[in-house]
């Protein structure tokens, strides 16, 4: 008797209350047993909705399919072909093909995310890249997160030779700041072992606009450079208070609690205010809520619940864990002699719709209410860091805040300089993904050589396929 489609094979999980007083990972992998069953729940839909959410175009429905046959190994392959952060990825992605999963309006999606988890955990998912023979030609991208890092084995897999450099003393990004509770290990390390073979050298601790500059680097014999730095700046309230010690903002609070709590707090807060409510802010109170112990911990929203940008699986597990919320507040001022000791907020109420047709928030007259707390977490947003970036560049910022190039394939003003981002760690590898193949047209443009795609990243005499029979075209936009 095959499994029943609409009942998804529950993935381990910790219950909320014992997950709440520790940093361990919550969810715990299939057995192979339950991998397969949950595969073979998988329609094998001829038009793969799962894949064309996907902005990596990851052939899900091809992975599904050979895990509900016990194929992990094949499934494992097929992952890497597509995917060279699959092991961060297959803990930490937004999952937005189960959004579109067609089982989704028949009952639960497919697990598609902890299955990519299966196939990296029970498949041989050790394996190296192969590169192309070597172009001799190189190219440099500044910035060793998700958006660079793609781009970096897009282009290492062509053949080029590809120089990283990054700010900070290690490569991943915002990556760094996601919390041990969905990263427990060094993720990032399994799936970099695997580009042992590829031409990239990484180089730490080097700011772009410090140390270097495009146009330097152009200078010095590389052929085109991607600029994708992100947005790591903090977006500030602009309310008084805001100096005080005890706020802190929320990627730096993050960063701090997975090096060491202890370098950043004096002393752990106990009664915790988080403001924001996207997923940034999400993962701020739940860190708050292992660090404080028995505290208490609030995330203050100006909306409503259903208006929040954070997953709903986020807002669901803090709500299990014992986080609270306060909806239709904005914070006024933060107060304290010395240190925060109360956030005066207040009432908020739908206003009129702005030009992109969200409502706007208004604040309520002579509402003011107080929260007694000891600790104020911003969880704004993030803006770009454009220190030390020579104007000539032309950057525009993006709506979600990173730099890019105006022109339409993210070229600056500055010929041969290019730069992107994306909203999260997979939108980010689409946009690196994409970035490396007008680089490879520039380059073979200006080179008298012809672009090439991707090849088979394993070695394989011809490229792979790209996308899977039946792919219409993506449902995600950049």
């Amino acid at each position: 008797m095959g499994p029943n489609r609409y009942v998804r094979t529950p993935i381990p999980e910790d219950p909320g209350e014992e997950r709440a007083s520790q940093f361990e990972e919550i969810f715990h992998p299939y057995t192979r047993e339950e991998a397969v069953l949950e595969g073979q729940r998988c329609l094998e839909c001829a038009m793969p909705y799962c894949v064309q959410a996907c902005p990596i175009t990851q052939d899900c429905r091809g992975y599904n399919t050979l895990i509900g046959q016990g194929k992990f190994d094949e499934a494992a392959r097929l992952t890497l072909q597509d995917n060279p952060l699959a092991y961060v990825l297959c803990k930490t992605c937004y999952h937005y093909c189960e959004e579109d999963c067609i089982m989704g309006g028949r009952g639960v999606p497919i697990a598609i995310r902890h299955l990519k988890r299966a196939a990296m955990e029970h498949g041989k998912s050790d394996l190296l890249y192969v590169p192309s023979k070597p172009k001799n030609q190189r190219i440099a991208i500044v910035g060793g997160g998700p958006a660079g890092l793609m781009a970096a084995w897009e282009l290492s897999l062509r053949g080029y030779a590809i120089t990283l450099f990054e700010e900070f003393s290690q490569l991943g990004g915002q990556m760094l700041t996601i919390p041990r509770y969905h990263l427990e290990g060094d993720e990032l390390g399994l799936d970099l072992a695997r580009w042992k073979n590829l031409d990239v050298t990484f180089v730490v601790g080097k700011r772009c606009g410090r140390d270097f500059t495009p146009e330097g680097l152009l200078q010095e014999g590389y052929l085109a450079v991607f600029l994708a730095i992100g947005a790591s700046n903090p977006r500030l309230l602009g309310i008084p208070g805001e100096e005080l010690p005890g706020v802190f903002h929320a990627l730096e609070y993050l960063l701090a609690v997975n090096t060491g709590p202890d370098t950043l707090f004096g002393r752990k807060g106990r009664r915790i205010v988080v403001i924001g409510g996207g997923d940034v802010a999400m993962d701020a109170a739940r860190s708050s809520l292992r660090l404080a112990g028995k505290g208490d911990v609030m995330v203050v929203y100006r909306r409503a619940r259903e208006a929040m940008p954070a997953s709903e699986e986020e807002l669901s597990q803090a709500e299990e864990e014992g986080v609270r919320f306060l909806f239709f507040r904005s914070p006024v001022r933060i107060e304290g002699k010395g240190r925060v000791e109360r956030l005066v907020i207040s009432r908020t109420e739908p206003g009129p719709p702005d030009a992109r047709g969200r409502p706007t928030v208004k604040d309520v007259p002579n509402s003011e209410e107080v929260i007694e707390c000891d600790t104020v977490i911003v969880a704004a947003g993030e803006r770009a860091d454009l220190e030390g970036l020579p104007p000539e560049l032309g950057l525009q910022v993006s709506r979600q805040a990173w730099p890019e190039g105006k022109k339409e394939d993210w070229m600056t003003d500055v010929d041969g300089v290019f730069a992107s981002g994306g909203k999260s760690i997979v939108y980010a590898m689409s946009a690196g993904s994409r970035a490396a193949e007008v680089i490879d047209a520039y380059v073979a443009k200006k080179t008298g050589g012809q672009p090439s795609p991707r090849p088979d990243p394993f070695g394989g005499p011809t490229p792979l396929p790209r996308t899977p029979p039946g792919y219409g075209g993506p449902t995600w936009h950049l």
